[in-house]
């Protein structure tokens, strides 16, 4: 008796849930896979640090601000057309561990200032450049270590204030009236001849000029600030700093008028602090105050009313005393 048994029907796989599944093409398939390893790729980026300088004047400072023209706006701006950073970047430049040496105000300028971040490999300065306005200017991009930063391992920076010498020819103290409504166009008058000459013609003598540097000479060292800036307190730690050196460096005729270079060194500064030392320095040259007010401000738990001299005249120098990186990696 034989037995006949039926082969297995085997099921029609494109069939198995209902409709037929579209296979793709070779074409499309190896598009497909094109694609997504681009937006996979990573574009390799490395530390670099960048060379800059800048005329502050109509701007509000170099960090970033929302809805205000700073340097750094400007510069990730054109890092962005140059194609250098994403979007996302641009957005987020801690995302690019974007850093700054000093954080100058608004109105000051900068000759040498340092930024790091990270970049494609190679980039072009004058490419950059083409995209940056002509106050702003990139010197030379070099590629540096990982661990690189350009804030933190900066340990001075040096500022230069210029400043026409008739502002420190000593004050006429009979013409001062303290307490009392001054009237600007009788007090312009008063300061328009020294010595009876006009102020354009005034020179610093060689008197004048040792005790200017006496003057500065007394807010060397490590002293509290807090009275040369805003919002930080007697106790607040950041209040003390580190001043390295501060000089007349030189004077120089100019159209006829005669300027000072003030140059400051100090391993770091706050809001303001510089451009009210200048004016209490300005001060106490014009005897208005006594040198007194110097130490008081640094050890007096009260607030003193210190004005600001013009941003105008200001500018960040120097910002190349990176030791520890240089000791090691140069």
């Amino acid at each position: 008796m034989s037995t006949t048994v039926d082969p297995i029907a085997q099921p029609d796989i494109n069939t198995m849930h209902g409709e037929k599944r579209q296979m793709l093409d070779d074409g499309n398939e190896t598009e497909a896979k094109i694609q997504k390893t681009e937006i996979m790729q990573k574009i390799k980026r490395k530390n670099h640090a960048i060379l800059l300088g800048y005329l502050g004047k109509d701007y509000y400072g170099m960090q970033r601000n929302p809805g205000m023209k700073t340097i750094e706006e400007d510069l990730v701006t054109a890092l962005l057309k140059a194609d250098l950073i994403t979007t996302e970047h641009f957005k987020n430049i801690r995302s690019i561990s974007f850093q700054r040496a000093a954080r100058t105000d608004k109105g000051v300028s900068a000759i040498r200032q340092i930024v790091s971040l990270k970049l494609p490999e190679k980039p072009d300065k004058t490419v950059i450049n083409k995209f940056l306005p002509d106050v702003i200017k990139i010197f030379g991009i070099k590629r540096v270590t990982k661990g690189f930063n350009s804030k933190n391992q900066c340990d001075a920076r040096t500022y230069r204030y210029i400043i026409p010498t008739f502002a420190f020819a000593p004050e006429d103290l009979t013409l001062l009236k303290i307490g009392e409504e001054i009237n600007e166009e009788e007090r312009i008058k008063q300061l328009s001849t020294i010595d009876g000459k006009s102020y354009v013609d005034y020179r610093l003598s060689p008197e004048s000029l040792n005790r200017l540097n006496s003057i500065l000479k007394l807010m060397e060292g490590t002293h509290n600030f807090h009275n040369f800036t805003s919002k930080v307190k007697p106790l607040d730690p950041r209040a003390q700093r580190y001043i390295i050196k501060f000089h007349c460096v030189e004077t120089f005729i100019s159209n006829g008028m005669e300027f000072a270079i003030l140059e400051i060194k100090g391993q770091s500064f706050m809001l303001h602090q510089i451009r009210k030392m200048v004016a209490v320095v300005v001060g106490i040259a014009r005897n208005i105050i006594s040198e007194e007010i110097i130490n008081e401000a640094f050890k007096t738990m009260d607030r003193l009313e210190i004005p600001i001299a013009p941003s105008l005249g200001l500018c960040l120098c120097h910002v190349r005393n990176f030791v520890i990186y240089l000791q090691y990696y140069v």
